[in-house]
């Protein structure tokens, strides 16, 4: 049972066309892959603006296309939206989805039109689905070393590079008449906590926020249809509220400033960001004054949307929410949906080695030998983001693709006896090569711990970077399939 208790709005009703537009400023999440909730049927029919996919919602490809299509045949202009950024974050590994980089990746090979060529291929497989709504591609800055959420998801920290990639990556996913989502505005890259877990502040002066603006810019002059809002508190815009539910931030910075008149998108409310300290039905009302157009509650349990739902039509009926304002908001999604609920009926082909292509182009390395064969390679990485899909992705899979002879050993978290551990990877390497890959050991330390045990073993351990460069040998700037193969190769001398 959820923890929010549905309660039966007062008989007072709001007219209908009232009660139409304030939940065409709803996204809702929902459980079930072969069939569409009564819950959610019936708020379709009462106007949600659009529902978000998430892994539980996907079996397969065909599957999927008829999850969609059951979904438009109960209203045809509802959105249906996914996360798609790439790289090891996605929810469509079970539907063959296209294998591309993360952006970082991108950034670093930095060919827009190879970027364009990953975007395309993602855009081109969502048309086939039925899904044409994605939220992506991220805007915000890796500024942080200790950043624990944008990291390999960016770019890369320089405002300009990010802005001529985004730019590929909104015009080729418009060319598919797929709707793009630049996030999550103003920037989450300035912040050290995850705002998935508690409140995220960025305490830079105004001065050093405004390059965080660049990509923003950037993607509202290439025309994107959505921006994303960062549940990040900036004391030198708001010092009260985080972006989702600033007036300030929505209203002055980016509708006055920025000039963007496209659909604004709240961040999940559920994030603890918002949850904790408003609750996700406050956190609907809020985020909709403050200027959002959609707030997106991507829990799959349906009474948390009713009870946003239900904040926001009891707003409205005790006027503490303007109607003009639910009004221009539900304008914007239905201008939005007009341009892109109904998917393509022909698709092109695309590129399906883009991918790998850019991940090859990516790696970087220092010092490795020009084979490194029947390695054992001890691949260590955090256990994946709940909130962030993660398909499977291992290392040493990929190096045993290319190297049949290589043995090895994942460790996807802190063991409880490290030394046994190491002993025991130490005794099966033998004479072998040893490789050590760790992801982001600066924010898992048990990670630095076991490398500097196995090297003290080993003064020959090759290092890798599976995540941001942390001094490896080898780097592949990210955990996508084809960034593993692709270091893999590099190791393999392939």
């Amino acid at each position: 049972m959820s923890h929010f208790e549905h309660v039966p709005l007062p008989s007072t009703a709001l007219p209908v066309d009232l009660d139409e537009a304030a939940h065409r400023c709803l996204v809702a999440g929902f459980d079930g892959a072969t069939s569409v909730p009564d819950t959610l049927k019936q708020l379709i029919d009462r106007g949600l603006g659009g529902v978000l996919l998430f892994t539980r919602n996907v079996r397969d490809a065909r599957q999927v296309r008829r999850l969609t299509d059951e979904l438009r045949a109960i209203r045809p202009d509802l959105l249906v939206a996914i996360d798609n950024e790439g790289g090891g974050i996605g929810h469509l590994a079970g539907a063959g989805a296209p294998d591309v980089p993360g952006s970082y990746a991108l950034g670093v090979a930095d060919d827009p039109d190879l970027t364009a060529r990953c975007a395309d291929a993602l855009a081109g497989h969502l048309a086939t689905l039925g899904i044409t709504a994605s939220y992506a591609p991220v805007a915000d800055l890796q500024h942080r070393p200790d950043n624990p959420i944008v990291r390999t998801r960016s770019f890369g920290a320089d405002p300009a590079l990010a802005a001529r990639h985004l730019r590929a990556w909104i015009t080729a996913t418009e060319a598919r008449s797929i709707a793009s989502c630049a996030k999550h505005f103003p920037g989450h890259g300035g912040t050290v906590t995850d705002s998935h877990h508690g409140t995220a502040v960025d305490p830079r002066p105004y001065d050093e926020l405004r390059t965080d603006l660049e990509p923003f810019r950037a993607a509202i002059a290439a025309g994107v249809p959505m921006l994303m809002s960062a549940h990040v508190v900036f004391p030198a815009l708001d010092p009260n509220r985080p972006a989702t539910l600033s007036r300030r931030i929505l209203g002055d910075l980016l509708r006055h400033d920025l000039g963007f008149c496209g659909v604004l998108v709240s961040d999940a409310l559920e994030m603890k960001a918002i949850a904790d300290r408003y609750g996700e039905a406050a956190g609907a009302r809020i985020a909709l004054a403050a200027g959002a157009d959609q707030v997106v509650v991507a829990v799959a349990d349906l009474d948390v949307t009713l009870a946003c739902r239900d904040a926001v039509l009891d707003a409205l009926r005790t006027g503490v929410l303007a109607q003009e304002r639910v009004e221009e908001a539900a304008g914007r999604v239905r201008r939005l949906a007009e341009r892109y609920a109904t998917p393509p009926g022909e698709v092109a082909r695309w590129d399906a080695e883009a991918g790998l292509t850019a991940a090859r182009r990516a790696v970087r390395g220092r010092g490795v030998p020009s084979a490194v064969r029947g390695a054992h390679v001890v691949d260590l990485f955090p256990a994946p983001h709940p909130a962030l899909n993660w398909g499977g992705e291992d290392l040493l899979t990929e190096v045993r693709a290319v190297d049949p002879t290589a043995t090895g050993t994942a460790v996807t978290g802190e063991c409880a006896d490290p030394d046994a551990l190491v002993e025991g990877i130490v005794r099966r390497c033998g004479d072998a090569p040893l490789v050590v890959a760790t992801c982001d050991a600066g924010l898992h330390p048990w990670q630095a711990r076991l490398r500097d045990a196995l090297s003290a073993r080993r003064p020959d351990t090759l290092r890798l970077d599976t995540g941001l460069p942390e001094g490896g040998a080898l780097c592949s700037y990210g955990r996508g399939r084809v960034n593993l193969r692709a270091v893999a190769e590099v190791l393999a001398g392939v």
